[in-house]
């Protein structure tokens, strides 16, 4: 079994904003609080990035429409004693995805970390 770093993408809908700042740090918040509420504050959560299409150079991945905003959010979660890879795609979709419900999810990597299993034990608080 190994362990795994499993990052996903969630698509999160803000109204009423004016200024795509204020739509990320609202998205973050409630993400967070969303998933602390669940007992899931080993989640990290960040603004998403995404990359220019004319120069390549990224930004955040905001888009502001009518005071409304959809914002691409970067969801990090580590997974211990994992079968494969796909194994950790499902226990990261299945955690995350309990406590977002109605959030798109899309895993876009997934990283075989090193680490024994008493460090493993540790972290999961075991």
């Amino acid at each position: 079994m190994s362990n795994y770093e499993v990052a996903m993408e969630a698509a999160w809908l803000v109204r009423d904003v004016e200024e795509t700042d204020d739509a990320i740090g609202v998205a973050v918040s409630e993400a967070g609080k969303r998933l602390n509420e669940t007992d899931k504050q080993y989640v990290e959560v960040e603004p998403g990035v995404t990359g220019c299409p004319a120069c390549g150079e990224p930004f955040d991945a905001a888009f502001l429409a009518a005071n409304t905003a959809l914002v691409g959010l970067l969801l990090e979660i580590d997974i211990f004693n994992a079968d494969s890879e796909e194994h950790a795609e499902r226990i990261a979709k299945s955690e995350v995805g309990g406590a977002l419900r109605d959030v798109p999810l899309e895993v876009i990597e997934v990283i075989e970390t090193d680490g024994d299993e008493e460090d493993a034990d540790v972290d999961a608080g075991q």
